[in-house]
């Protein structure tokens, strides 16, 4: 059993560690409604960006010509996973999940005997992957400096991907994040970005009209297609910002309340060994006492 001494060090220890993690959990709630408010912001122009391209491919469908972003390269055989995690722990699986999710496609495509590389935005998501992904990782992006991300860091990875498709370096890309739902739910998600992954379910609802676009829609498509890159991964970060925080907020809650029942306990078992080092004291006294 641990002595007196330990026991009040171990109890002093866990205070301070609940001291810190109540704080950091107030700080994730503060920078959660920033960051909700943010992607909630975020997800109509994407979804509208959705529609719009949607609705004009519908137009240049099966046509010799169409733009590369969204009829691709005609193969299938390099896939490039856009990993997007946060740059710091202590949020609970927020990390885990999304890389799991990463890892478990790729794993599927190598099994498949495609060629898979990986590009991860965040540092968090570059160390979980590292281990089983070293020789097929391109880069990690970082942006652990800053204190919110925005639509040019969206577009600076954006245009890195453009670069790396001009050159053919992958035949089909998909984006890796988590959709934030509220404080407890954030749920990973894959997306396909080049070639466009367009729902026929959800184009625009022109009322039977019929549209002619000027310019052409094959040109307007080449304007959009390279913009919808940055605007689904700038959703993907402003998603992941507020999971993230979510995901932290929560797993400070529940380490605060553990560090509770882990001092109560302590305490509990401090006091009985004083109690057991006190009698044991009067009982010597009360012995030393008789065998006088």
């Amino acid at each position: 059993m641990a002595s007196l001494k330990e026991l009040r060090n171990r109890i002093s220890s866990v205070k301070a560690t609940q001291k810190i993690t109540r704080a950091m959990q107030m700080v994730a709630a503060s920078k959660l409604r920033r960051a909700q408010e943010a992607a909630e912001a975020a997800r109509p122009y994407a979804e509208r960006m959705s529609l719009v391209l949607a609705n004009l491919a519908a137009g240049v469908a099966g046509q010799d010509g169409a733009p590369a972003l969204l009829s691709g390269t005609g193969k299938e055989d390099t896939h490039l996973l856009v990993v997007a995690t946060a740059e710091r722990g202590l949020c609970g699986g927020f990390n885990a999940s999304i890389a799991k999710l990463a890892k478990e496609r790729a794993l599927a495509l190598k099994a498949e005997g495609k060629t898979v590389k990986i590009l991860c935005i965040g540092r968090k998501g570059g160390d979980l992957l590292k281990r089983d992904f070293e020789d097929v990782m391109l880069e990690t992006v970082t942006y652990q400096g800053l204190k919110s991300v925005g639509f040019e860091q969206a577009q600076e990875v954006a245009t890195q991907i453009l670069e790396l498709f001009e050159t053919e370096a992958f035949d089909v890309c998909s984006l890796y994040y988590s959709e934030f739902v509220n404080v407890i739910t954030q749920n990973p998600k894959e997306l396909q970005i080049i070639p466009a992954h367009l729902d026929e379910d959800t184009t625009l609802d022109l009322g039977g009209a019929s549209y002619d676009y000027e310019p052409e829609e094959n040109e307007i498509l080449d304007a959009l297609l390279p913009r919808n890159i940055s605007i689904q991964i700038l959703r993907a970060l402003l998603e992941n910002s507020a999971s993230e925080q979510g995901a932290r907020m929560s797993a400070m809650d529940n380490a605060t309340r553990n560090a509770g029942e882990m001092i109560d306990s302590l305490t509990i078992t401090y006091n009985r060994s004083r109690q057991a080092q006190i009698t044991k004291e009067l009982i010597e006294i009360i012995s030393g006492a008789e065998a006088l």
